[in-house]
């Protein structure tokens, strides 16, 4: 690990203009490319005291050995420069998108003598317009299919294609029509191409035009009796319609945009991307990015700017791009993309209307992805392991924790107190297990004691229980009893469970981790010293910089950005966490329901009901006489006068008058 004041320029050496900076490793590899408005600004922040800087960037200028730079005239070209250095350097401290999968185009050959239409993936190559990305290559064979009959462009190999030339028949595709035979000699290079450009501006968007040509050819074919000519054109009007239905209408008819949205956590972030053109979705990709360096949102959206558009043609980049957060500055970026296009390029946030909607969908998309990642990279059983041997090397463990349980705590400002407990077994979810605890007493924002009082209950229980050899004990207040269930319920003794251990919180975790930082972690501990509890290990999660923290420790332990151990400790953090605020919005939700006459002792659903369908309003229901109360169905004179009673307590009391004056006593 290198001292950054090792190689810190001396000062007066860094030039105070726009550039592009590189940080070398030892071994003179390049580990990060940055660009900045200004370059004494920008590399002085990196030399600062390594307590302020964000831990991601302290690993980065530690791992360094040097820095060098490049002037250069503008924003612009700074941008440029970067985009060039990352693709040439590959840096493993920026941010590097890679495809969640691999997404096929429609490709159109028009650098070859005869263009031809097919599927293609991997990276584009000059010459070739695309369309899409779509989401299956099934989906372009049967666009392209319907496309064919208006446009019969060449779909063959290379290899079919010099096969027909040679002995002068067409394949299949010629004899039904659905290709031109260029092969053959049936239309010429340059007919063939002008085919090929119509299907392009088809594919491109600009569909209105040419049904309307085609349109109003169908009605003079029609009007000079050439009817076969004319239910031509009218079937090859209805497949161009049947292929535009393919792709839904979202946007206005002119709009040509891309859709940019996020979904981000600590750790990864997941880019979905739609196509727009002509107001029709034609495409859509998605990426998954490791955070390797500390990264904003902005900061995302400038690197899929440059991944989206680096190798892309002026025909790529669409009049108007849509994004989540605008890069810091954006001019730079707008300029960048219009030098690209050949004109200008609208870069903004949609903030309403149709835009705004879409928009909202790519961004539920974006979640689903990153949502996809986690679960196929937790459901790997080499990952799981991975991940457990890391964590039990990095806390110190002598064996894998294989059961983890997990603490957390949520209110509503200091109100309806809850805490969570998940089970993680083999690094998998065991939903049949997490417990969910109501914790009463405290007032405030106190999630330490609640921390503690929840650790306790849990251990408790197990000792209870494990000492209660096949019996099970009485639930204790706040437990509950099965997986997501309710509070303060009782139970009785039963079975085992299949595999012969008991049930609830018999069965001890070999790591508790909590959420929260050193605070919670010495209550959580604390807890457990006092049952006599010491072999079982506790850690906790702090959000903010994913910092581990260990009981006694003045410092956190920081696992390496890319740890599978580090993504598992978060996984299981964030299903503690979702898990308390379920139950605690539920609770929430429960007091809001409740009305006057849940406090009317052994008063059910049913009966409750009964009296509001019978005097329509609990307003009219106090009102009402006993003997009224009695003619409901269901009430005897003993529960009438229990809910006349109640009804009475909780109706605010009459303000005493002075009968001489009228006057309203206090």
């Amino acid at each position: 690990m290198a001292d950054p004041s090792s190689y810190r320029p001396k000062p007066g050496e860094i030039p105070p203009s726009p550039g592009v900076y590189r940080f070398r490793d030892e071994h003179r590899r390049v580990i990060y490319v940055g660009k900045a408005k200004s370059l004494r600004q920008r590399l002085s922040s990196y030399f600062q005291d390594i307590s302020g800087l964000h831990p991601r960037t302290a690993t980065m200028v530690t791992t360094a050995a040097s820095v060098e730079w490049t002037v250069v005239a503008t924003e612009v070209e700074a941008l440029q420069l970067e985009y060039s250095w990352i693709k040439e350097f590959d840096p493993r401290f920026n941010v590097k998108y890679r495809d969640d999968k691999s997404y096929p185009s429609l490709a159109v050959t028009l650098n070859e003598e005869f263009p031809r239409a097919q599927v293609m993936r991997g990276p584009k190559r000059k010459g070739v317009r695309y369309f899409g990305p779509y989401a299956h290559a099934w989906a372009i064979r049967e666009t392209v299919d319907l496309l064919l009959r208006v446009f019969p462009v060449r779909t063959c190999s290379a290899g079919v294609f010099k096969r027909a030339r040679a002995v002068g028949r067409p394949c299949l595709l010629g004899y039904i029509e659905k290709c031109s035979a260029p092969c053959t000699g049936r239309v010429t290079p340059e007919e063939h191409r002008a085919l090929a450009e119509e299907f392009c501006d088809f594919m491109a968007g600009r569909t209105g035009a040419y049904l309307r040509r085609l349109e109003e050819r169908m009605h003079e074919a029609a009007e000079a009796m050439e009817y076969e000519r004319a239910g031509r054109l009218r079937d090859d009007i209805e497949a161009l319609r049947r292929a535009m239905e393919k792709n839904a209408v979202v946007l206005a008819d002119a709009t040509d945009a891309d859709l940019i949205a996020l979904a981000e956590d600590e750790l990864e972030a997941a880019v979905q991307i739609f196509h727009v053109r002509g107001g029709r979705v034609r495409g859509q990709r998605g990426w998954v990015t490791d955070k390797v360096e500390h990264v904003t949102t902005a900061g995302l959206v400038e690197s899929a700017l440059q991944q989206l558009y680096g190798e892309e043609s002026g025909e790529g980049v669409p009049r108007e791009v849509l994004v989540p957060a605008l890069p810091e500055p954006p001019e730079p970026v707008a300029e960048w993309l219009g030098a690209r296009r050949g004109s200008r390029v609208s870069l903004r946030v949609p903030q309403r209307g149709d835009k705004r909607d879409l928009m909202t969908t790519v961004e539920r998309n974006a979640q689903q992805a990153l949502a996809l990642h986690k679960t196929k990279r937790a459901s790997d059983l080499t990952t799981r392991s991975r991940a457990l041997e890391e964590i039990a090397d990095a806390l110190g463990l002598d064996s894998a924790p294989l059961r983890i349980e997990c603490f957390d705590i949520s209110h509503l400002q200091g109100e309806d107190i809850v805490a969570s407990m998940v089970v993680f077994e083999d690094g998998l979810a065991r939903k049949s297990e997490y417990r969910r605890f109501q914790i009463r007493g405290f007032a405030g924002q106190d999630d330490v004691r609640s921390m503690h009082e929840v650790v306790g209950r849990r251990f408790r229980r197990y000792l209870r229980e494990r000492e209660r050899t096949g019996e099970w004990a009485v639930e204790e207040p706040g437990d509950g009893p099965h997986g997501e269930a309710a509070e303060d319920a009782g139970e009785t003794p039963g079975p085992r469970t299949e595999d012969g251990r008991p049930k609830r919180f018999a069965y001890p975790p070999q790591l508790v981790v909590v959420d929260g930082g050193q605070p919670q972690v010495a209550a959580a501990r604390r807890a457990m010293d006092q049952l006599g509890i010491d072999d079982v290990a506790v850690c906790g999660l702090a959000k903010r910089l994913e910092e581990v923290w260990l009981p006694g420790e003045s410092d956190p332990v920081i696992l390496p950005r890319a740890s599978e151990g580090l993504y598992l400790l978060q996984r299981v953090r964030d299903e503690a966490h979702r898990f308390a605020i379920r139950y605690q919005r539920g609770k929430r939700s429960q007091s809001i329901r409740r009305g006057p006459l849940d406090a009317v002792p052994g008063l059910g659903e049913t009966r409750k009901k009964a009296l509001l369908k019978h005097f329509g309003s609990v307003r009219r229901l106090r009102t009402a006489t006993i003997e009224e109360i009695c003619e409901v169905p269901g009430f005897g004179r003993r529960t009438a006068e229990t809910v006349a009673a109640a009804l009475a307590a909780q109706a605010p009391a009459a303000p005493a008058v002075n009968t001489a004056t009228g006057e309203i006593l206090d």
